[in-house]
């Protein structure tokens, strides 16, 4: 499950729901938290005024998150036009597929760490751009090398690899950019408009990027992704964010700051329990998610379009759990919405391997598969994702993210790699069985948990009062 984006009043979250999406940090000092609350004094005032719905009119939050919705739909088309591309023309082996799916993700478990360190030392909003613009000069290699008639499958595993590096700095700056860009009691707010729009690409770009790859072929449809990537850089130029740099004198030795940020991660004790199930459940649906190009377009004889049409039906369930988060929260609590989220994106994913066992029925069932899957991940991570920034200090958001993202993201490339050794040693078929077991033991972690005892996680101005509760 990799992280999230949320839509508008319908969608958004309001006071009350805002009331209860605290955040407990049980390891972090009384002195980081008044630094923290301090930070937070200094947004409220730079932000104007608390008015309900205000981000409807806010033009700078629209200008990025204009430029992050068609961003993310960019990148739907190229998460299919790539495996398609090396299953289909490049005939990809097993192995290589799961080469070209390490590849993508290798940055956050080999840079993934220093990233976080370097990004809290620079302005986030600039690292996105210049993300960006990598992103973009990468991938339009594709097409021309495939014009040119010299396009291999080593050629896609280094640009993608070269895109992997660039999402990292992007991922980890765009996860942390939020509160400097809103007012705190917003954040959630605006992770809805984010996590909202990315489903609505979920949805639209896998269909138009089936009906491309069908029309245009594979390779020049990776060409819009690259001008989506362009458009984002552009948009972020137009946004003005309340970050400053960090003085000189606020920093540390890099490898100090790295675990600073691990640090702050593995004492928090409910962040870690969170970070134990994403991280088991990002394992194994990595080794069942690997294969599933190779499952669907080979042993099943689905085509690309039908392929986008499943991600695309499927995505529906992520916009709905977006829409539907608030009212989840106000229901059942936000500390258990954390479990029951888990439990249900965690039991689905036996659905992919069952496929298999009624080929007749596998187009209905996957797109009830992926349905689920998106519904449920999409109410844990705005949930925990807003959970993690309202906990964090401003100077630590960049380390806390990225530490998160090196455990959580960093397992995936190895999962990659052993997915496509199990696909050649014990086939495609018994690798997603072994993916489905693992993940539905996944959510452990949370289920047996604190977050059953709770409605609201305890306020962060509770636990600092409490000291260091757990280390």
């Amino acid at each position: 499950m990799s992280q999230s984006p949320p839509p508008d009043d319908a969608v958004g979250v309001d006071d009350d729901i805002i009331a209860e999406a605290r955040a407990e940090a049980s390891g972090s000092s009384v002195a980081a938290r008044a630094d923290a609350a301090a930070d937070a004094d200094v947004a409220d005032t730079a932000a104007g005024p608390d008015r309900p719905g205000s981000l409807w009119r806010d033009r700078n939050f629209l200008t990025m998150w204009g430029g992050q919705t068609l961003s993310q739909f960019g990148a739907q088309i190229t998460e299919l036009a790539i495996p398609v591309l090396a299953v289909l023309l490049l005939n990809a082996s097993e192995f290589q597929v799961g080469v070209l799916n390490a590849a993508n993700v290798a940055a956050f478990l080999l840079v993934g760490l220093p990233a976080g360190a370097w990004i809290d030392r620079m302005r986030k909003r600039h690292v996105m751009i210049a993300a960006d613009l990598v992103r973009a000069a990468a991938l339009a290699l594709v097409p021309v090398l495939w014009m040119l008639d010299v396009l291999e499958i080593w050629h896609l595993i280094a640009i993608v690899a070269v895109v992997g590096v660039a999402t990292v700095f992007f991922d980890v700056s765009y996860q942390s950019i939020v509160p400097s860009l809103v007012r705190p009691k917003q954040i959630a707010e605006a992770n809805g408009k984010l996590q909202s729009s990315y489903e609505i690409a979920n949805i639209t770009g896998p269909g138009i990027g089936g009906w491309l790859i069908g029309v245009i072929t594979a390779p020049l449809a990776v060409l819009a992704t690259a001008g989506t990537y362009v458009v984002s850089a552009i948009a972020l130029m137009f946004t003005r964010d309340h970050e400053t740099a960090r003085d000189h004198e606020d920093r540390g030795p890099i490898l100090r700051e790295i675990w600073e940020g691990l640090h702050f991660v593995f004492t928090e004790k409910l962040l870690r329990r969170i970070v134990g199930t994403t991280g088991v459940s990002n394992f194994f649906s990595t080794l069942s998610g690997t294969l599933i190009p190779i499952f669907l377009l080979r042993e099943l004889g689905f085509s690309p379009a039908s392929l986008g049409l499943i991600f695309s039906l499927g995505a529906i369930g992520g916009l709905l759990g977006a829409m539907a988060t608030p009212h989840i929260v106000r229901w059942i609590g936000e500390a258990r919405a954390i479990p029951v989220s888990a439990l249900g994106f965690s039991v689905i994913g036996l659905l992919l391997p069952v496929a298999a066992l009624v080929p007749e029925f596998a187009f209905p069932l996957l797109v009830g598969q992926f349905f689920v899957v998106s519904f449920t991940v999409l109410v844990y991570n705005i949930t925990q994702v807003t959970f993690r920034q309202r906990i964090t200090p401003p100077r630590l958001l960049g380390r806390m993210n990225a530490s998160v993202r090196f455990v959580v993201w960093g397992v995936m490339p190895i999962a990659a790699l052993l997915a496509g050794a199990l696909g050649t040693w014990l086939g495609v078929v018994p690798t997603m069985w072994i993916g489905a077991i693992g993940q539905l033991l996944s959510a452990g972690f949370v289920v047996f948990a604190p977050f059953w005892t709770m409605r609201e996680l305890p306020d962060v101005h509770t636990t600092a009062a409490s000291g260091s509760e757990e280390s």
